[in-house]
């Protein structure tokens, strides 16, 4: 074989040693990017979820404490706003519309996290006698309607006798009820502390037991028991 031809070949050889090698570490670098990209892909899923599943983690005690505590605060706003009217004290139509403007907001709330949570809102009632609902027909197993067994509670009878009352007969009645219904509150919110789950609600309980401890300390010295 000739010097030029010899020469040719050997190039030729070469070339093809070359694109061959070029290959490989074209295909080796695609394959880590390949496996990099993947590998990215899949690892930020589980943080990135996270938060939100945490975020919107509850149990059934915090359902429990929006269902009871709905109504729970309904009647308290209720027994407050009949302050405005009938009420001689100062002091007690300011406490009455401090308690209305508490708790109307937290209503809304705990509304709103047992729709996100795709549970029912408790229905309302007039005069707040759930007394006389227990075991009726349409409300029987589901939670939250039932609040016979309510702590703090107030009955349809002690509500229509409360609407009769003015001056300082009301002022004496009113707090002597609203100490009674906070103490339940209080012991809600007790319960939502120890066995809840989900974050805001047990933060709403711990406001509520704070609030209205002060708030029973408050009306027993206006009472003339503290």
């Amino acid at each position: 074989m000739s010097r030029s031809k010899y020469n040719r070949s050997f190039s030729r050889r070469l070339v093809v040693v070359a694109t061959t090698a070029a290959s490989a570490v074209v295909l080796a670098a695609c394959g880590g990017n390949d496996s990099g990209s993947h590998t990215a892909h899949r690892s930020p899923s589980p943080s990135a979820s996270s938060p939100s599943a945490s975020a919107g983690a509850h149990n059934a005690a915090d359902v429990a404490f929006a269902k009871g505590m709905i109504p729970h605060h309904r009647q308290a706003v209720e027994m407050a706003g009949l302050a405005a009217g009938r009420a001689s004290s100062s002091q007690v139509k300011e406490l009455a519309a401090k308690i209305k403007q508490a708790q109307d907001p937290e209503i809304k709330t705990m509304s709103g996290w047992l729709t996100a949570w795709g549970e029912q809102v408790p229905e309302e009632m007039s005069g707040m006698d759930h007394s006389e609902h227990s075991g009726s027909s349409g409300h029987s197993g589901m939670p939250g309607m039932d609040h016979s067994g309510m702590p703090g509670m107030m009955s349809a009878e002690e509500m229509a006798a409360l609407k009769k009352k003015s001056g300082k007969d009301f002022d004496t009645a009113f707090m002597e009820m609203m100490v009674e219904h906070h103490r339940g509150a209080v012991k809600m919110a007790g319960t939502e502390k120890e066995k809840g789950a989900y974050g805001p609600a047990k933060t709403l309980a711990d406001a509520v037991i704070k609030a209205q401890e002060a708030e029973i300390a408050r009306m027993n010295r206006l009472l003339g028991k503290g």
